[in-house]
């Protein structure tokens, strides 16, 4: 029979039975039960310091109390204490094997220490045990998440689901988890039933979005757009940059959603340690996820290769995965030492650059997908800095310079950004000149039809608003037999686009889709194309230069934000300041101009064949040179302060 106090624990009255407990304990100290029951309620309060220490005083006197040790270990947990807590866990099950709550327990504390293998069969014997332990499902879950195992995970989310089926953290993971398999209408459902549940909030509308924008569902579109500026200057703190940009190229919004994801972030101690930019070189690191067949390799590799070794050591720091192929060959070459941890804390990874003794660590990935910003925010060393990987601040007092150019990002902008603006001379951008295209294709076997007017754009599809897909609509119609040439990212994007262009009095066959392929294969497809047009309000990135390597002209309209000015900053980097518009009346004029005058469209092409190897855009050892001398500002500017 439960006495008062544990019958007020038991009834979740903690603050009463933590003063039912130390009545106990006044009258008997030694009394083991109090003490325990004590040690339980300080836990449910949260007072975890307090919790510790009366459970290390019970295994005191009792060091094989498995449901101790157990529950001294979620305290070690919630302490952020995970080496402590599995050490605890594994005792309690040395002593009870039995006990669900223990594997649950270990697994989490594996989970946190990175260890995500290891942790799935402690939650599957915790399951096993008690098989309606939701927590186990949802812990699974998560870890095979983290692995990249998405439809495992969604299977696990799904049984914690049915055994709480208003577990909220559940129900976001599971539908986040959709929009990485781009099952997006799923996804969209999800978050619509957990907007039905919890009206007005930050992360159903954030996920909704994300998952409208990556099918080309535009049905809810302005009502959208409106809804997530609306919601981000009402402090929602969920709404978050991927689920804004394809609605707004606003950087007082940006920042405000940027914030979202760094502001509370933990800072840790400074790890930096000796005298900063002592040595004969600067010593900098490059840090990524993306060393392999990406984007940013592809961009940076003949950087890396061209860096001046007598001035700079240059390192990587690649927390990603090894793809095998020649493009990571190469950069592994390009680097004078390569650090390979993948897997590896965020924390672990901080203390790595701190004792190489780097001056500068440079962030290739930003707030993308895979970034692991928690690095930075452990200051590893004196001079951090965001480049390249994500269009804008980062919102972080921990990342001291953004580097851009003077189109992309104008000064102007500073307000809106918490890192200095740092600008390279010609263009931000890099370039690798030698890369080389595969063999040219026939219109045949790239899809198209024999003949007439090629737009084009190899954007993701999450790129394309209404807005601009109208203009591309009008195009259709008044050029005969033209074609728009688009990326085949996704099914229901596909569907939904083709639907669309149907709406709009268009034959859906005039949209012709580009299944992705290898970069060489990319490249030469290209040639086929007139005329390349951009998107708004985040432009073509790294697609844009792939097209103008190949000699396509690239449209662009300017905006307002660093994601809707890279193509303007490209063209003009390129000279190509001609295709360069402020608005999208012009922009829709001078595209049909353009279909409509082979001679002038004829002219830019051989202009920008001119201009190709001969401007600032793809003269590598040039952008070299530019960076390492912003390089040597950020080193002058440490050690003038």
């Amino acid at each position: 029979m439960q006495n008062p106090a544990q019958a007020l624990l038991a009834q979740g009255r903690f603050d009463e039975a933590l003063a039912a407990f130390e009545a106990e304990l006044r009258a008997n100290p030694r009394d083991l039960n109090a003490l325990f029951g004590r040690a339980t309620a300080f836990k449910a309060l949260d007072r975890l310091s307090e919790a510790r220490s009366d459970f290390d005083a019970v295994l005191l006197q009792r060091p094989n109390a498995a449901g101790a040790l157990n529950n001294r270990g979620d305290t070690l947990l919630a302490l952020k204490l995970p080496a402590e807590a599995l050490r605890d866990f594994e005792n309690a099950l040395a002593i009870q094997p039995g006990m669900a709550q223990a594997h649950l327990g270990k697994g989490i504390a594996l989970q946190r220490l990175h260890r995500l293998e290891e942790s799935l069969p402690c939650f599957d014997r915790a399951t096993q045990i008690w098989p309606d332990l939701a927590d186990a499902f949802f812990f699974s879950a998560l870890s095979r998440e983290r692995l990249g195992r998405l439809e495992d995970a969604v299977a696990q989310y799904d049984k914690s689901l049915a055994l709480e089926p208003d577990g909220f953290a559940a129900m976001v993971n599971r539908a986040t988890v959709l929009l990485k398999l781009k099952r997006f209408g799923d996804a969209a459902a999800a978050f619509a039933k957990i907007e039905a549940l919890s009206p007005g909030n930050g992360q159903s509308l954030n996920g909704m979005a994300f998952a409208a924008a990556h099918s080309c569902n535009w049905s809810r579109w302005d009502e959208t757009r409106d809804a997530l500026a609306a919601g981000l200057r009402a402090g929602k703190t969920e709404i978050q940059p991927a689920g804004l940009f394809p609605y707004s190229d606003d950087p007082a919004l940006m920042r405000m959603a940027v914030g979202n994801l760094t502001a509370d972030m933990p800072r840790g101690e400074t790890l930096w340690r000796g005298k900063p930019f002592s040595g004969d070189k600067i010593k900098l690191a490059y840090c990524s996820a993306d060393f392999h067949t990406h984007a940013t390799s592809q961009l940076m590799v003949e950087v890396w290769e061209k860096h001046d070794r007598t001035r700079f050591d240059v390192i990587a720091i690649d927390y990603g995965p090894d793809d095998g192929s020649a493009l990571r060959a190469r950069v592994k070459k390009a680097f004078g030492q390569f650090h390979h941890v993948e897997g590896g804390s965020a924390a672990a990874i901080a203390e790595l650059i701190a004792d190489e003794g780097v001056d500068i660590a440079v962030d290739l990935k930003g707030l993308t997908d895979k970034a692991m910003t928690a690095i930075f925010a452990n200051r590893p060393a004196p001079v951090q800095v965001n480049y390249l990987g994500y269009p804008g601040t980062m919102g972080a007092d921990f990342m001291d310079y953004i580097l851009a150019d003077a189109v992309v990002l104008p000064l102007a902008q500073q307000p809106f950004y918490a890192e200095k603006i740092l600008h390279l001379p010609d263009c931000y951008q890099p370039n690798d000149r030698t890369r080389v295209a595969g063999a040219t294709m026939s219109r045949l076997e790239a899809g198209l039809p024999d003949q007439g007017f090629v737009f084009c754009c190899f954007n993701n599809n999450w790129k394309i608003t209404p807005p601009v897909f109208d203009i591309w609509m009008r195009l259709l119609g008044a050029v005969p037999g033209s074609v728009l040439w688009l990326l085949q990212d996704n099914d229901e994007a596909v569907a939904n686009l083709r639907r669309e262009t149907a709406a709009r009095g268009v034959a859906a066959e005039r949209l012709v889709f580009a299944p992705r392929m290898e970069p060489a294969a990319h490249l030469a497809r290209q040639r086929l194309a007139d005329l390349f047009l951009d998107t708004l309000p985040y432009n073509a990135h790294t697609t844009a230069s792939d097209a103008l390597w190949l000699g396509l002209p690239v449209l662009t309209c300017i905006g307002g934000g660093f994601p809707s000015r890279v193509a303007a900053s490209l063209n003009t980097a390129i000279g190509m300041d001609e295709l360069i518009v402020e608005n999208l009346d012009d922009y829709e004029t001078l595209a049909l101009a353009l279909a409509n005058n082979p001679s002038r469209l004829a002219a830019l092409k051989q202009k920008l064949e001119a201009n190709r190897l001969t401007t600032p855009l793809f003269d590598s050892s040039r952008f070299t040179r530019n960076l390492e001398a912003a390089f040597e500002k950020m080193r002058d500017e440490f050690l003038a302060r």
